[in-house]
């Protein structure tokens, strides 16, 4: 294999490279590609780009992407007003019909997208290939889901192809109604289930930042703990950091939250000594 050809001039090292392509051969490595991260098109492009080298090392990566930008936009042309409740949307009849839609408009593009790099990448979500059985989360969030079980065997079956499952935040409850999954949880969830050696969770922000606004490049669960109760870690970041506690305490290696923005943020992550955002480990 050579490498030279793979990996693009501004990524990591490639003697380091080598050692983790060795050291992640045998796992498997969930990334979350988070809504905010997806609206402009270059950086799209950057992250295809990534998991196409990823899957042409011999990687075995899942991808679970989130979508709320693209949803909001639907609902803003169909006049739709969003209510939230702890940062999730209320989803009734009509909502979840539009977030279904866009979810699955967005997955086709991230595998057609593949495609184009001769990547091999196969769409999951609620209409073909379902893998997220559900609970409703809370009476008041409507069709909001948690996974209750999860399809391991279709992920298996597909990683086993060299190919890459692009799976959409929808699930399924028992009377085959769509509901709309956190997509933090949803990867979280997809983690724990496969017992994936990393989870990666791709933001818009560097990561886990201390009091001075410096960036954390490893951490442990007591660590940041500590960090949310003295209100260091705020708002948006705590449903992110509780993902990736709650993985790294059930069989997850370790889980990392880095910046979708930055240019190869995922195989610098994976593939460097410094790693590109904030580690968290049990």
């Amino acid at each position: 294999m050579n490498l030279k050809e793979i990996l693009p001039e501004n990524g990591p090292p490639i003697n380091e490279v080598n050692k983790y392509i060795e050291k992640y051969k045998n796992d498997l490595i969930v990334i979350k590609y988070g809504g905010n991260v997806l609206i402009d098109k270059n950086i799209f492009d950057n992250f295809i780009t990534d998991l196409s080298i990823l899957n042409k090392l011999g990687l075995s990566v899942i991808v679970v992407h989130g979508g709320g930008p693209r949803i909001k936009r639907e609902l803003d042309k169909s006049n739709i007003q969003s209510k939230f409740i702890r940062g999730l949307r209320v989803t009734d009849k009509k909502i979840i019909k539009i977030v279904e839609s866009v979810l699955i408009d967005f997955n086709n593009d991230i595998v057609s997208s593949l495609d184009k790099r001769n990547t091999e990448a196969v769409s999951i979500h609620t209409k073909k290939d379902n893998i997220f059985e559900v609970v409703p989360e809370a009476k008041e969030l409507g069709f909001v889901g948690l996974p209750n079980k999860i399809n391991n065997d279709i992920l298996v079956d597909i990683i086993k192809q060299n190919k890459i499952p692009i799976v959409s935040p929808l699930g399924l409850d028992k009377n085959n109604q769509t509901h709309n999954i956190n997509g933090d949880t949803a990867a979280m969830a997809v983690a724990k289930s496969v017992k994936s050696r990393r989870l990666l969770l791709m933001t818009n922000v560097d990561g886990v930042l201390n009091k001075e606004k410096k960036l954390i490049d490893e951490i442990s669960s007591s660590e940041i703990l500590q960090m949310i109760k003295d209100e260091t870690i705020t708002e948006g970041m705590i449903p992110k950091i509780n993902a990736c506690l709650n993985a790294v305490n059930n069989g997850v290696k370790a889980a990392g939250i880095i910046n979708g923005m930055k240019q190869h943020s995922c195989l610098w992550e994976i593939f460097s000594d410094k790693g590109s955002g904030t580690l968290i480990r049990k």
